[in-house]
């Protein structure tokens, strides 16, 4: 019998009033828009990997036969069956039919990017851009009232005809409600990782944790990969001619005292995560081989091998008892499972990843903790385990070229926390100008890790990187650090409302045609559109660039403070240094502003914000299990009329116990000034309990200086011979106004990277 903990708590069952028998099938009634089809006489009421809950809400339906076809109508639609399966669906407000099996889908994920080298082929989602999905369930392992995983029934039917159309969001959310929602993932998880596949003894580690110390860049997870435990030399040690993928050992030649290397990690506020890779079971030379042996009913004499096996709860129980639990008394907070051994294993049709990112993120919360795993993607479903590790990739441009629109593109499949190997794993070649791109993707991605192999020189520190490169990649770690407010507020708002931190544009926008052309920008959290750059700077003027779509608005860079107007497309063109975030008028963004790396809810808070009217709700709670009884709101609102700004920091709300008693606040706002200054607020110690209320008057929004001056300054640094040069500027040189450079601009001969970076200086002084 497994343990109680590893036991999920799930409720399959639809309420009678939701179900239909006849015509051979069994109709759950979910939504008006989402229905289950099943075979009458194959069906099930227990909870799949993939469907844990089946008590939607009630409606009117009806089921009917005509034609050789089943209808099942609602309220909002009428959806076609033949031969078991949901055929088609017919929208009644726009009295539109969608095709089941000829979707436009949108794609999802994958289950890893081990081993590629740029794009690689994606799953479906359950997104289409006809907004009608049908998800076959059928071969989905089950979930017995004991927690095993059980195979379903030869031939069965189980599909969920989804049609919302294109309220794409409303779709993932149907699917939370029968799947569950995303958990809550960890304040710390949210801050910079170091994670290596290397050796270190235990000093070299607490040496480069110090280092960072040292560097002021703030790290919140330490991870240490399969080398914790002993791998080589096994036949010397023990005797054995097994190479150590699995262990369970502390090497003690590397960690002479482990419990006082984990220590020290506390002390420094670092969170801990090992490597896992459990498939060769437990050898007799492990620590825990007896106590492990007599678990599963093995005499410890014969030195027999406790095999890795799904179907035993003996094995699963002793498993966490025996070899998890013990460390993470000693200070490892979760696990990572780097499963790579197949999908097959002692219980038909079971993936082990399945099983073991279940049993592992179920019994990380056994002891009162917010649980957590790292593991890879098992299918739709295996949101319920944040977090994702993407594998291995190449260290090349075309890598971190598929990754902004791999991560957006898997909220189509209801995963939103996928973390990467920031910087490249291995092979590749080396570039200092793409480790700056891709960290700076990073910060603007779900987990920020920092990963690679264990070759000597392929090491992500940011000092072993050339000067500039070194200077600001430390400073884009310690910005996401600083987000980590903003980032949880939205992490807390995924798992209540079901939408993902990272979006394709088209999500908000699906009528846009120009939203599903971007497929690397997306927005990142309510308040910012992220453009990463993706590809290498271009040596005409030495700045990388990408396009980027603005719908309709008015957007603000908060690293530039320039501005555009929207409903068109840009090319924007950006230093090393920086890459374009967008926020439309009345963004607002708090930051932490706190010393070291503490992922306490922040005594100091710097809030970013770009004029306009609106609001946002800081959300902040306990950091533990039971957060969500423990959560304290403060509600943050800027306006803007007539010249006056207005930004108000309301009183806390909720269980202020879970803040500080006072705090400090410092308000920027980005794109205004008053009497050529900037616009800043600022108060110190302010009672979290009242509300604080910051007025300015005589504000005007920020315009650019002087277009010819930044033209001629494009120009000059353009890479070019310098009589082609001058041929090139005469168009521009009596021009004055924004619509004489324009005008100019047509006329010009310049290579077209350099037209589209003077494109982008004029849009800047016509917004």
């Amino acid at each position: 019998m497994l343990k109680k903990s590893l036991i999920a708590k799930t409720d399959g069952k639809a309420n009678p009033a939701q179900i239909f028998c006849g015509y051979g099938l069994r109709i759950t009634y979910l939504t008006s828009r989402l229905i289950r089809v099943e075979k009458e006489d194959n069906y099930t009421d227990l909870p799949s990997f993939t469907v844990w809950f089946r008590k939607a809400q009630e409606g009117k339906f009806s089921v009917t036969e005509s034609k050789k076809e089943i209808l099942v109508e609602t309220e909002d639609l009428i959806f076609h069956i033949r031969s078991f399966v949901p055929y088609s669906v017919t929208f009644k407000d726009t009295n539109k039919t969608a095709v089941f099996s000829e979707q436009k889908n949108l794609k999802g994920t994958t289950r890893t990017l081990d081993g590629t080298h740029g794009k690689t082929r994606l799953q479906d989602g359950l997104i289409t851009e006809d907004g009608a999905y049908l998800l076959d369930d059928s071969a989905s392992m089950l979930l017995d009232d004991g927690g095993h995983f059980v195979r379903r029934a030869r031939q069965s039917v189980d599909y969920y005809a989804f049609a919302y159309g294109k309220d794409y969001r409303e779709t993932v959310r149907a699917f939370y409600k029968i799947s569950s929602p995303v958990p809550i993932v960890p304040r710390f998880a949210l801050g910079v990782w170091w994670s290596r596949y290397h050796a270190y003894t235990q000093q070299e580690y607490l040496d480069l944790m110090a280092h960072f110390k040292r560097e002021n860049i703030p790290l919140t997870v330490a991870t240490v990969d399969m080398d914790w435990h002993w791998v080589h030399d096994l036949k010397k040690r023990f005797g054995s001619d097994y190479w150590g993928w699995t262990g369970y050992s502390w090497d003690t030649t590397l960690f002479p005292d482990y419990r006082e290397f984990l220590r020290k990690l506390k002390e420094d506020n670092l969170h801990i995560t090992l490597n896992l890779h459990p498939a060769d079971g437990v050898h007799s030379y492990e620590d825990m081989y007896e106590e492990m042996a007599k678990a599963v009913g093995i005499d410890p004499k014969t030195k027999e091998t406790v095999e890795f096996k799904c179907g035993s709860d003996d094995f699963w129980n002793a498993y966490f008892d025996v070899l998890h639990k013990p460390y993470e008394k000693d200070g490892v907070d979760f696990w990572w499972i780097d499963w790579q051994q197949g999908k097959h294993w002692d219980v038909p049709g079971l993936d082990p990843l399945n099983a073991l990112s279940h049993y592992h993120y179920l019994d990380n919360a056994e002891d009162g903790r917010m649980p957590l795993v790292l593991s890879r993607y098992a299918g739709l479903g295996a949101h319920r385990y944040p977090l994702g590790f993407s594998g291995d990739t190449d260290i090349n441009w075309p890598v971190l070229n598929f990754q902004p629109y791999f991560t957006a593109t898997a909220s189509n499949a209801a995963y939103s926390w996928w973390s990467h190997d920031i910087g490249g794993h291995h092979f590749g070649y080396r570039d200092d100008d793409l480790y700056m791109r891709w960290i700076q993707f990073g910060v603007f991605s779900p987990i920020l890790r920092l990963h690679s192999t264990s070759m000597e020189i392929l090491g992500k520190e940011p000092w072993k990187y050339r000067a500039e490169v070194y200077r600001c990649a430390s400073e884009w770690l310690r910005l996401r650090h600083r987000l980590i407010p903003y980032i949880y507020t939205m992490d807390r708002r995924t798992h209540s409302d079901g939408i993902a931190l990272c979006e394709p544009m088209y999500y908000a926008y699906p009528e846009e045609k120009a939203a599903y052309e971007v497929p690397n920008q997306y927005s990142f959290g309510s308040e910012l559109t992220v453009c990463p750059i993706t590809s290498p700077q271009h040596k005409e003027l030495n700045l990388g660039s990408v396009e980027v779509w603005l719908p309709e608005g008015r957007y603000t860079d908060i690293f530039t403070g320039k501005s555009y107007r929207g409903n068109k497309k840009i090319t924007m063109f950006r230093e090393l240094e920086t890459i374009p975030v967008l926020a439309e008028d009345g963004a607002i963004i708090p930051l932490s502003s706190d010393k070291g790396n503490t992922t306490e809810n922040p005594e100091s808070l710097e809030i970013w914000a770009v004029s306009g009217n609106s609001s946002f709700t800081l959300v902040e709670d306990n950091g533990k299990t039971n957060c969500e009884r423990h959560t304290a709101e403060t509600k943050l609102e800027i306006s803007f009329e007539n010249g006056r700004l207005t930004f108000t920091v309301g009183a806390a709300e909720g269980d202020l116990s879970v803040l500080p008693k006072k705090r400090n606040y410092l308000i920027k706002v980005l794109d205004v000034n008053q009497n050529g200054e900037a616009v800043m607020f600022e108060i110190s110690s302010a009672d979290i309990n009242k509300a604080h209320t910051f007025t300015a008057d005589g504000v005007t929004r920020n315009k650019p200086d002087d277009i010819r001056e930044d033209i001629i300054c494009m120009l000059t640094r353009w890479q070019a011979g310098t009589e082609l040069k001058r041929a090139a500027f005469k168009p521009f040189e009596k021009a004055v106004t924004v619509d004489d450079f324009e005008k100019a601009l047509k006329k010009a001969i310049l290579p077209k990277v350099v037209s589209q970076a003077v494109r982008e200086i004029i849009e800047i002084y016509k917004a």
